[in-house]
């Protein structure tokens, strides 16, 4: 595709060299840029692509996209293009380069702190069992229709993301539903894309180590909406006081849904355990087999956004009523010994709250609560003590591990997380940062009526270790004990 083509929609500083010339691929590696490739120099958390400009122009990149040219780098027959933001540049260009897939597909995608995974992955499966050919990109995995491929980040890179709709358009899919992150937002790894939608489900404490505050947090997320076309619809949950916050600058056709508040969409709890709960949606009672207000909640903004798409309402109701929890969310896994234990990933205060109130409302009086719950290394320290007091304040004992360390010692974690409680608390805690050992422990203290929370990790299957992946699955040391 001609060099010129590519710039045709994005906002250009200044260009220097010939544009009219064939690219033939994009690269924001310069390892593997290669003849008539187009380089983006983005500047990351830890490594900046404009330090590898000329190693990108060494293995054959013809063009070289950029914010700021360091010293007095200068190639003959380079044309160099000086944006305003690399990482927006790419998204828009990948996009035309991949033909506009997103125009393609009827995409959707979910944005907020809790529920993206669980609301993408429902919508996927709905629209399949509905007989349709979906797409999915979230956190556990990406589908192109049936075809399932292994994922690292909740939002792939913007190449990634535009290559793999483009495989969805060539194999017949009708819809995408994806997870946007609000990192994906502020890198621009979603600029260009075409939604036909966009999902708020709920915005709390999370990815302070990124956005540095709650004010720019929400802002990430409310720009998700802020770039949705005025054909497009913006669904938001009003029991979230952040809803019109993020839909008050939106083109797009907006309609809400809630629980607790007047809404578009609304449901009701009318009966719980935990094999499932009876909720009435839109005047119609349904029994699911999941449990808690927010999994309700994240039923309803399926039910609701399958609307806004044409499903019928009775069709969109009995698969409803089919579907099983997606994986590492709130999985229930009876006991022998009578005890049942409740693999979740919750990893923020508000999802380990949730988790935390969903149980003690289903298990009324009986029974003892035991908690086994970590935070990860290298992210956000602030919700460390938040997490270890929600935990203890909602369970009978709480026993504090390690969850992802990655390149911090698990017992500081420990420590830090500890530092949030007070002596009373710290009477009920137990610290065993060996996760194996502490699921073992709880496991063996549980007894008849009693619940085992394993919070954290949910569909993973790994800890992550100073840069290594050792296989560990919170599921399996259950069923294995």
């Amino acid at each position: 595709m001609k060099l010129k083509k590519l710039l045709s929609k994005i906002d250009i500083v200044e260009i220097n060299g010939n544009d009219d010339i064939d690219i033939t691929g994009l690269s924001f590696d310069s390892r593997n840029a290669s003849g008539n490739t187009l380089f983006f120099a983005i500047a990351g958390a830890k490594v900046d692509g404009h330090d590898f400009i000329d190693s990108a122009i060494e293995n054959g990149a013809k063009a070289v996209v950029y914010e700021t040219l360091p010293g007095n780098v200068k190639h003959e027959n380079i044309c160099y293009i000086k944006v305003k933001s690399s990482g927006q540049a790419l998204g828009e260009i990948a996009n035309i380069f991949y033909g506009e897939p997103s125009k393609k597909l009827k995409l959707v995608g979910v944005t907020g702190t809790n529920g993206k995974t669980t609301t993408a992955t429902l919508l996927y499966r709905l629209f399949k069992n509905l007989g349709y050919k979906a797409g999915l990109l979230s956190t556990i995995a990406i589908y192109i229709d049936n075809r399932r491929i292994e994922t690292t980040h909740t939002t792939p890179d913007a190449l990634t993301i535009n290559r793999i709709l483009n495989e969805m358009v060539n194999d017949g899919c009708d819809y995408c539903f994806m997870e946007v992150s609000s990192h994906s937002v502020v890198q621009g790894r979603i600029a260009g894309l075409y939604f036909k939608g966009g999902i708020f489900s709920n915005i709390t404490h999370d990815h302070l180590d990124y956005h540095k505050t709650f004010d720019e947090y929400i802002k990430a997320k409310k720009g998700f909406f802020d770039s949705l076309g005025k054909d497009a619809f913006a669904l938001v949950n009003t029991d979230d006081r952040n809803a019109k916050v993020m839909v008050q600058n939106t083109k797009a056709m907006v309609k809400t849904y809630a629980l607790a508040s007047p809404a578009d969409f609304m449901c009701r709890i009318l009966e719980y355990s935990f094999e499932g709960m009876l909720l009435n949606i839109d005047g119609t009672d349904i029994w699911v087999k999941f449990v808690g207000r927010f999994n309700a909640s994240n039923l309803l903004s399926v039910y609701a956004a399958a609307t806004l798409l044409d499903a019928e309402k009775n069709e969109i109701l009995t698969e409803l009523s089919k579907m099983t929890p997606v994986a590492g969310r709130f999985e229930s896994i009876r006991l022998p010994s009578g005890a049942t234990a409740i693999v979740d990933y919750a990893h923020t205060p508000d999802a380990l709250k949730n988790v935390l109130d969903t149980i003690n409302e289903v298990r009324g009086n009986s029974g003892k609560l035991f908690t086994v719950v970590g935070c990860g290394g290298n992210r956000d320290k602030t919700k460390r003590p938040e997490m270890a007091r929600i935990a203890v304040e909602n369970s009978d004992t709480l026993i504090l591990t390690s969850d992802n360390p990655r390149f911090e010692n698990p017992e500081t974690i420990v420590d830090d997380m500890k530092a949030g409680l007070n002596t009373a608390q710290l009477s009920q805690t137990l610290c065993i940062v060996n996760r194996k050992e502490a699921i073992k422990a709880a496991l063996t203290f549980a007894t008849k009526d009693d619940i085992v929370l394993i919070a954290g990790k949910g569909h993973e299957n790994y800890q992550e270790i100073e840069g290594v992946k050792y296989h560990f699955d919170d599921k399996e040391e259950v069923l294995g004990s």
